[in-house]
């Protein structure tokens, strides 16, 4: 009865390569189009710590800028369209309606972690909060309208 564990095994290695084949191509800047790479350095001239990865016909890359080493994530098609643009930010530079938001659903919670991104020429607002052992993932848009709340 070895049989079973063999295509245990072989169906187990299928789904790793496929696994594999389906994340991200790493790639150097000399792999990318120009119009990438060009988009992005006029973007982020002061990026530091960037790394490129190609998903489908997308270019993600991965950056950090500033003093404090702000975590930045960037799409671009081929063309050097800029995507969708996520950066980790301050809590302090929540719109105030965001601010309020938060304090009329979550009174107590302190914000840990915020991020905004920027796509289709719209901005949202992801913020984790916690209180205790509770904690949340909200995303706002920029008049502080709830547009996804889970918990985390």
């Amino acid at each position: 009865m070895k049989t079973p564990s063999i295509l245990s095994a072989a169906f187990a290695a299928v789904a790793l390569l496929a696994g594999t084949a389906l994340h991200a191509q790493k790639l150097t800047a000399a792999q990318l189009p120009a119009p990438v790479t060009t988009a992005f350095a006029q973007a982020f001239p002061k990026a530091m710590d960037i790394e490129w990865k190609q998903k489908g016909e997308q270019y993600k890359v991965e950056f950090e800028t500033g003093l404090f080493r702000d975590d930045h994530e960037a799409w671009y098609d081929a063309s050097g369209k800029l995507l969708r643009h996520e950066e980790e930010v301050s809590a302090s530079d929540l719109p105030e309606a965001v601010k309020a938001a938060i304090a009329k659903e979550f009174p107590g919670y302190r914000t840990d972690d915020v991020k905004r991104i920027e796509a289709d020429g719209a901005t949202t607002w992801i913020v984790e909060l916690q209180n205790g052992p509770e904690e949340w993932k909200v995303a706002y848009d920029a008049a502080g309208v709830q547009l996804r709340k889970q918990a985390d």
